[in-house]
């Protein structure tokens, strides 16, 4: 079986969902399918450096990289428009069984289900939370055209819409699409094992050994919450912790995040590192006490599996997928996106690290046994299996 995944960007700038399909298709790989990668060279405002229009091992996975279009509108350049990458797509898709195609609203992803209609071949759609009723509500014209000149007959005639939770299922559900859909979460690779990764942070932030840390790592948007979380952690001045708050955004939004430490003051206890990946992430996770996510929106949220693998307790609001995990195995907290809940539930946390740390035990050996991305690239082959015994 020849599978291709079309996905506008797989730069880490992206996010969890964008370097979930690189894990993805390793797992497919070792599960003896030949899995590939078509793409852009988007790396937000700026380019990836990897050899365009030829299949390249890229983070140990074949990747085709496209020229993305790039003017100055950053709306324009967001699209990922690449007229090399359709002409690609219409002159190669035949060479695939099936196409896993990530995201709607963008070009590459738009293209690559109307081609592939347009030549026979069978697809399925990971719309990646895009529909989800906060998502939708964001410029709400403008995708509401897009669907229905578009991306409603695309989806509508894909074979099945990847689902990675039962919350995007449900909100599914209100649009009635014709396609069937399936539940497949993500999977994760367990991270190497730091030795002393609270020493080791602590002495990188010059603090004391017993304060703890409390972490947010995602990309700085609207949708994640931060005018909650951070004035909950305002209201907490008389109790003794540090936060990290690693990730970036426009520098209109970082502006807003500025304005609203100092408004908390929180400006002194908060560690800003910007983008990290790799070690550094690593050391994060590891060595923080609590992970953050209190986002109005969420189909899933990878970065909560990460902290979950490194041993973190979890604060999650209802709008992240996850969150149902989290109550129902006690692996953190779930609290109403409002100030007074989330600093009741940070507080309830550093009151009690003895609980916080056997629900981050029970976190970590959940991934283990359900979220390994082996388990779930067996589960995936096997969908695509089913999927191409009914052409």
């Amino acid at each position: 079986m020849k599978v291709l995944h079309v996905i506008p960007s797989v730069a880490p700038v992206r996010g969890g969902p964008s370097q979930a399909v690189l894990e993805m298709v390793k797992g497919l790989r070792s599960q003896g399918l030949d899995a590939e990668i078509a793409t852009t060279n988007d790396n937000g405002s700026d380019l990836l450096a990897v050899p365009l229009q030829q299949r390249t091992e890229y983070q140990q996975v074949p990747v085709w990289f496209f020229p993305r279009f790039s003017p100055a509108i950053s709306s324009i350049r967001e699209f990922a428009f690449s007229s090399q990458l359709t002409a690609w797509l219409w002159q190669h898709v035949s060479d695939y069984d099936l196409l896993h195609v990530h995201a709607i609203f963008s070009y590459p992803s738009t293209a690559a289900m109307a081609i592939a209609r347009l030549r026979g071949i069978p697809y399925i759609n990971r719309p990646l939370g895009q529909l989800c009723t906060w998502s939708l509500q964001q410029k709400e014209s403008k995708k509401k055209t897009y669907l229905a000149l578009i991306e409603h007959a695309n989806l509508n005639h894909s074979q099945a819409l990847h689902l990675t939770s039962s919350q995007e299922e449900e909100e599914l559900s209100q649009l009635n699409f014709k396609a069937p859909s399936f539940i497949l979460p993500h999977g994760l690779s367990l991270p190497t094992p730091i030795p002393n990764a609270r020493h080791q942070l602590r002495q990188h932030l010059n603090l004391p050994e017993d304060e703890p840390i409390i972490l947010f790592m995602s990309r700085l948007h609207s949708k994640k919450g931060l005018e909650y979380l951070i004035p909950a952690l305002g209201k907490l001045s008389h109790k003794c912790f540090h936060f990290i708050l690693a990730g970036n955004g426009s520098p209109e939004y970082e502006a807003q995040i500025d304005e609203l430490l100092t408004a908390a003051g929180m400006h002194d206890r908060t560690y800003r590192p910007g983008f990290v990946s790799g070690e550094m992430k690593n050391l994060f996770s590891q060595g923080s006490d609590l992970f953050a996510l209190t986002s109005h929106s969420e189909n899933f949220g990878i970065v909560v599996l990460e902290a979950m693998a490194a041993g973190l307790p979890v604060l999650a609001t209802p709008g992240v997928a996850l969150a149902s995990v989290v109550k129902q195995d006690q692996l953190g907290y779930v609290t109403e996106l409002d100030v007074p809940g989330i600093a009741t539930a940070i507080e309830h946390h550093l009151n009690h690290p003895q609980q916080a740390k056997a629900m981050g035990d029970r976190a970590r050996q959940l991934i283990f046994e359900q979220y390994t991305w082996d388990k779930m690239a067996a589960k995936l082959s096997a969908t695509y299996e089913a999927i191409l015994l009914k052409q």
